[in-house]
Formats: structure tokens, sequence, C-alpha cells
């Protein structure tokens, strides 16, 4: 799953995504959802907070198996539901320019084409696409 939205390309242990994990949950500000499907997790979505009352959100379904479902449409409207009643208004995301499937999803759930975001010194990834969306 980090290699689709970080660009690592080598295996990590489950030991290393353990450590991930435990250390994301500890910051309290922060959200983080697992996504289930049949009570097996096929993914992972979040809110972090970020300056100026924005949260930066992510998704991702892991296995290709559970792509073009609409699993991931179903878990960013849950995100967007649970953002409104934590009063969180401004969500913005970064996303691989050319994984149209995302942002078609992105685009259906309201979320709008923002800019490009340059990382130069990444080889992997040196640019992502930023989308925003403001809810009242």
């Amino acid at each position: 799953m980090l290699k689709l939205t970080s660009g690592v390309l080598r295996r990590i242990s489950d030991e290393e995504v353990e450590k991930y994990f435990s250390a994301i949950f500890d910051v309290k500000e922060n959200h983080h959802f697992i996504i289930e499907l049949n009570q097996n997790v096929i993914g992972h979505s979040s809110l972090i907070k970020r300056k100026n009352g924005w949260h930066e959100t992510q998704i991702i379904i892991g296995e290709k198996k559970y792509w073009d479902k609409n699993y991931g449409t179903s878990a960013i409207q849950l995100l967007i539901k649970k953002a409104k009643k934590l009063s969180i208004s401004k969500i913005y995301l970064e996303v691989r320019p050319d994984n149209i499937r995302a942002i078609t999803t992105y685009e259906k759930c309201g979320f709008k084409k923002s800019g490009i975001k340059k990382y130069p010194e990444n080889k992997y990834l040196p640019e992502t696409l930023v989308m925003k969306l403001e809810m009242k």
C-alpha cells in the first residue's frame, strides 16, 4: 500500500507497518479509519490536521481485487460525513497526476483540482495533483 502513495518500492516488513500505524494512531488530533469489507480490512483512510483549518486526507484500498468496485467512493463519502460531524469543513489530498481512477472518484465526491505540488527530491513521485473540498 505504501508503494501506491509514497513511491516506496522496497518490500516492508510487518514490523515496519505496525510501527507506522502505531505512530500515527498516537496523535489524538488526527482521525484514522480502517476500511472493512465482510470483517476483512481492505484499506485505510485518514483526516490529518494541517494549517488554517485544513485537514489532509488519504485513502488506500490495498489489494487490486477490491479496486473498481466503488469501495473507495463509499469510503470517501463516509469520510466526508464523519468530517462534517467533527466540524471539519476543509479537506485536501494529493494524488498521482496519472491516477485517473482515483481523480475521477475524488471528483465524484466533490473534490476539485487545485494545482500541482512538486517534490524535486523524490525520484519516484516528483509531483502530485492537489485536490480540495470545502464544505459549508
